[in-house]
């Protein structure tokens, strides 16, 4: 979605460069969000995909690298589950191999922690007192965070298990 508020900025190829250049040394950007960029900037298709190649020939910018850091992100300090985080990558047209990579950067025993933390936390704050409607509300918590669901059960799972002890 553009920003119809914002002026067209209308720059040359070498003035496109060397903001796009800072524009990648600021934070790890996707192909999708140079395109963007250019477009605001007035760039053809064609200037487009020269500045784009250049800027991955130079490691400016690499789809791979920005699947990474924006699983290891998203993850570490938003709390997504990995069906979030992938949504997000394909909103951001990655490719599936980038997407696989990305995803395998979560470590499993953390993505497991912080399942946990998010289903304590949601739980200590959720006033519905029937069981079963209770547990539905947090698993439909959990799923809007992005968790699978055979993971959400078992930590439901878990967690009845902990009270009843």
């Amino acid at each position: 979605m553009e920003r119809s508020n914002k002026k067209q900025q209308f720059l040359t190829v070498s003035e496109a460069y060397h903001k796009a250049a800072a524009f990648c040394n600021y934070q790890e950007r996707s192909f999708r969000d140079l395109r963007i960029k250019f477009r605001e900037y007035g760039l053809t298709e064609d200037e487009t995909d020269e500045l784009i190649m250049r800027l991955s020939e130079e490691k400016l910018v690499d789809e791979e690298r920005f699947a990474c850091a924006y699983a290891r992100g998203r993850h570490n300090l938003k709390k997504w589950g990995r069906n979030k985080i992938r949504m997000g990558l394909k909103s951001k047209e990655i490719s599936e191999y980038c997407i696989k990579k990305g995803l395998a950067e979560i470590d499993p025993d953390e993505y497991w922690k912080n399942l946990l933390q998010l289903l304590e936390k949601k739980n200590r704050t959720e006033k519905e007192k029937h069981p079963r409607l209770r547990r539905q509300k947090l698993l439909l918590y959990l799923f809007s965070r992005g968790y699978e669901n055979d993971l959400a059960n078992m930590a439901l799972d878990e967690l009845q298990n902990q009270k009843e002890e």
